[in-house]
């Protein structure tokens, strides 16, 4: 049997309790009805249904935020090793249902089997390294005055809500859930409606380690109706956000009446560049593999290349063999490199950039086509002889498309760079120590890799700037956001105090 039919079968395994039973919103540790109904969540492989889901609006919003509070005070007071020692347990059941996670959610979203089977490890990493963040969480600072032992700790936030995104819905959800966890908050999690199959993995695989009920719940649903619900709802002190930038500012407004804190991790439209003095051999495999892994669906994939206009007609000339070597299929094949978009809509969009390029004067020098007519799969696309100006260049596909952007000097890269609305990552090849120097100084980037792909390390801030982003998520600064700093000062001595109406 082929590694392909040995996935698909233990699929359907996994498969046949959700199309007998549905995915229900998980309240205090009750399943329960959507107040809207449901919905069906539907396979970008063969747009086959999956399952029903659970439509939650208001009132679930309202009841899991109700848990959620109702569930904060023993949590939040739990002592650290008691809390370190359940999400550690979390981790270990995610390792022993790591290949579960990954067919279903290759299944859910249409990401390759080659880039899932290790996404889910990378979701008990998460829960791994954050347990051993636990004890020190809330450490302090002694910082003492003339007059004052100053003294400072942090204190969860209380009930916050996770937006998740559909692209690695499970690794994105811990990256979150997993620091709030730590901190001693308890959440509400909306994931995203075209993903839900691994969010409601991830709360059972959670309770069955000893989460108590209502410390993690999930209700899944719409954005204009859970997600609006959860923004607004004054028990929610925090939001944190993966998606879109334009929903990432209707978050913001929607949770300013209550004064709502947001963690935003948003769009990108990153440059990878791309100067003559580079081992161009490793170059290519990364502007390769950062735009056209995870199917392209990724915020911090390298969509603009700038190149050297020195080493451009060669460059370009090995990435058009390549990309068009680039193996699309079903997803749970170990053989694909790029299976489908994650649905309809969003296949229309990537696929309408195809007639943007030309309509702009970009040569689409390789892809720009649909692949067969039973799901939502295009060939990886390159546009060549593009200009900085153009929508291609501009605007966030979030598919497998790669714009090529020439160059002649230092300075003209900087400003092509730059001038984006967004500012996530960012990518410099060369070889020369002093230009890296400057250039990662200058460059509009919350995080850079210089001579290398995005190679993620928990400890490190992860964010970006303008439109791609508030706050960082990573070690210490997950904790910032998901914790209250608070000072206490402690007289030393009975220092002078002024006194007012007395003689």
């Amino acid at each position: 049997m082929s590694k392909l039919n040995e996935n698909v079968e233990k699929l359907e395994r996994h498969l046949a309790r959700f199309r007998e039973g549905g995915i229900a919103n998980r309240i205090g540790g009750q399943d329960r009805s959507g107040a809207g109904g449901t919905f069906q969540t539907v396979s970008p492989v063969d747009k086959s249904v999956i399952c029903d889901v659970a439509r939650g609006q208001a009132a679930d919003i309202d009841a899991a935020a109700q848990a959620a509070h109702g569930a904060f005070p023993a949590w939040r007071d739990m002592p650290a090793k008691e809390r370190r020692a359940i999400l550690i347990r979390i981790a270990e059941g995610i390792e022993a249902r790591a290949e579960e996670i990954a067919l279903c959610e290759c299944w859910d979203t249409g990401q390759a089997w080659k880039f899932m089977s290790k996404a889910a490890l990378r979701g008990a990493e998460n829960f791994r390294y954050f347990a051993d963040q636990v004890t020190s969480a809330r450490d302090g600072r002694h910082l003492p005055s003339p007059t004052l032992m100053n003294v400072t700790t942090r204190k969860p936030i209380g009930p916050v809500g996770v937006i998740t995104p559909w692209n690695t819905p499970f690794m994105l959800s811990t990256w979150k859930i997993a620091p709030a966890l730590a901190a001693g908050c308890t959440v509400v999690h909306k994931p995203a409606e075209a993903s839900p199959l691994t969010a409601r993995l991830l709360v059972e695989i959670a309770e069955e380690a000893g989460l108590p009920p209502g410390v993690l719940n999930t209700v899944n649903g719409f954005g204009e109706e859970a997600g609006k619900a959860l923004c607004e709802h004054p028990m929610i002190r925090a939001i944190a956000f993966v998606g879109e930038s334009r929903t990432g500012s209707m978050i913001v407004k929607q949770g300013a009446d209550t004064l709502k804190r947001n963690h935003l991790e948003l769009g990108g439209k990153n440059p990878v560049i791309v100067f003559d003095d580079a081992d161009l051999d490793r170059a290519l495999d990364a502007v390769i593999f950062m735009i056209y892994s995870i199917n392209g669906e990724r915020c911090t994939s390298s969509s603009r290349l700038l190149v050297q206009d020195t080493i451009r007609a060669e460059f370009e000339a090995k990435l058009i063999e390549r990309v068009n070597a680039i193996k699309v299929g079903h997803p749970l094949d170990p053989a694909t490199e790029v299976g489908p978009l994650i649905g309809e809509e969003h296949f229309a969009k990537v696929r309408s950039y195809f007639d943007i390029a030309r309509q702009d004067g970009a040569t689409v020098a390789a892809g720009g086509e649909t692949l067969g007519d039973t799901g939502y799969f295009v060939r990886p696309t390159l546009f060549t002889d593009a200009r900085n100006d153009m929508r291609i260049a501009r605007e966030e596909i979030f598919g497998p498309v790669l714009t090529s952007i020439p160059f002649s000097t230092e300075e003209e890269a900087l400003a092509l760079a730059n001038d984006t609305e967004y500012g996530l990552t960012g990518y410099v090849w060369t070889n020369d120590l002093t230009r890296a120097l400057r250039f990662t100084d200058a460059l509009e980037a919350g995080m850079i890799w210089v001579n290398s792909e995005n190679v993620r390390h928990l400890p490190t801030p992860f964010g970006g700037v303008k439109a791609s982003g508030i706050g960082r998520d990573g070690g210490d600064w997950s904790f910032e956001f998901y914790m209250e700093q608070k000072h206490i000062g402690f007289a030393t001595g009975q220092h002078k105090i002024t006194r007012l109406g007395a003689e």
